[in-house]
């Protein structure tokens, strides 16, 4: 029995050393830099900033057809997408009301003419009259006034026929310019009331070979934006395409939305292959700024922070060397995305950040001077920071927690 209890004690002594041996393993294995965390190495690259707002795709030219005169649609010629010319009917409303009108006003002229001629006969008698002493000065004045009268009255009765039958012709309603029709709003026997505010019936785009883009910045960015800047943006349709437009007008006139000032950008857009239809939602960018050939970090490694760092901070209630220098660029060691104070597409040239480089087997901070950024890269236009320098990115899954000083428990 003594035999066997030294041998189950030996067992024991073996399993315990052989996982103390391997746990001691992984810890070690888990200190060593290269291992623990991400890196990446400082290269010099070009880097463009960019400013981005969303933006609604609109014909250049835009025309709302209406009606100047009221009735009932009475025939449709056009449809939605129809091209058109101009001079084509759009559409015809019923000319009942509006003839009974121009035939009531041409009767006018007629009597009116019939009024005119009994004046003229009327004041050429009084003129031989009064010239044998028949009649008296004033007869003879009544006579010439009452054809000046009936001559006014005749011009007045043609004007009015002229504008009667002008409202029969506007019955019919026709295209203003060579276009396509992108939206009709009426249907035959729809009753359409031409009073105060001419209503909408079609609208036609003139060319949608142009498009535009009618989108708006915030005041931060609108500064670096200026006309004739070049445009990048996609849309919804085509994802995977991009296509270019050209910053065409700034508008003076800010738009204030709960105290968020913003200001219009139009930007020009050719559509030659007429793939870009109106409405389309475009997400812009305009490059305003571009470096060549500049010393570049991802922006990962500005918002880097240690672990160990941040226990070493609260263990001694004291800033450590890791976040005494980080700038705007610090944050959470995740991998992607931009600086979160940067903002984006923000400069943030003469601000100040940190990254961590892997030198001697340990990783130490080192204060950079921050450029421009992509919201990838950032430009380090100052410190000691230099081309091939490795920087930490992050912390892999496996070795991100700190080794624990807590010892290995035996049962």
């Amino acid at each position: 029995m003594k035999r066997i209890g030294r041998i189950v004690i030996g067992v024991t002594v073996l399993a315990v050393l052989a996982g103390g041996g391997v746990w001691y393993a992984k810890q070690r294995a888990a200190q060593d830099p290269e291992q623990r965390y991400k890196l990446a190495v400082a290269e010099k690259g070009d880097v463009t900033q960019t400013v981005s707002a969303n933006g609604t795709l609109n014909p250049v030219v835009l025309i709302s057809v209406g009606t100047q005169v009221s009735g009932t649609v009475r025939k449709l010629y056009v449809d939605f997408n129809d091209k058109v010319k101009k001079g084509q009917a759009l559409l015809e409303l019923d000319d009942a009301l509006v003839s009974a009108t121009e035939k009531q006003s041409a009767a006018n002229v007629v009597n009116a003419q019939a009024a005119l001629e009994l004046a003229e006969a009327n004041a050429a008698r009084m003129k031989t009259l009064f010239a044998q002493e028949y009649v008296s000065r004033q007869e003879y004045d009544q006579s010439t006034q009452a054809l000046k009268s009936a001559r006014a009255q005749l011009a007045l009765a043609r004007a009015q026929n002229e504008r009667d039958r002008a409202n029969v012709n506007f019955t019919v309603i026709r295209s203003p310019v060579d276009g396509v029709v992108i939206d009709r709003v009426v249907d035959i026997g729809q009753t359409v009331a031409a009073s105060f505010q001419t209503p909408t019936l079609i609208k036609i785009a003139q060319d949608l070979s142009e498009m535009r883009i009618d989108t708006s910045f915030a005041e931060a960015d609108i500064g670096n934006i200026r006309e004739g800047q070049q445009a990048r943006f996609t849309v919804d349709a085509f994802p995977n395409r991009s296509f270019l437009g050209e910053v065409q007008q700034i508008r003076l006139n800010p738009t204030n939305q709960q105290n968020v000032v913003t200001y219009n950008v139009r930007i020009n857009v050719a559509n030659p292959e007429q793939v870009l239809l109106p409405g389309m939602t475009a997400y812009v960018n305009i490059g305003v700024q571009k470096r060549d050939g500049v010393l570049l970090v991802p922006n990962a490694a500005l918002r880097f922070k240690p672990a160990d760092g941040a226990d070493k901070k609260a263990e001694n209630g004291q800033k450590s060397p890791s976040t005494a220098a980080v700038g705007p660029g610090s944050g959470s060691g995740s991998d992607g995305g931009g600086p979160k104070a940067g903002g984006k597409g923000k400069k943030r040239d003469g601000q100040g950040g940190t990254v961590h480089v892997l030198a001697g087997g340990e990783i130490k901070p080192v204060a950079v001077q921050l450029g421009i950024t992509d919201n990838r890269m950032t430009e380090i236009v100052g410190g000691e920071l230099k081309e091939g320098d490795r920087v930490v990115t992050g912390e892999n899954s496996n070795g991100s927690k700190p080794p624990s000083s807590v010892g290995m428990r035996m049962f």
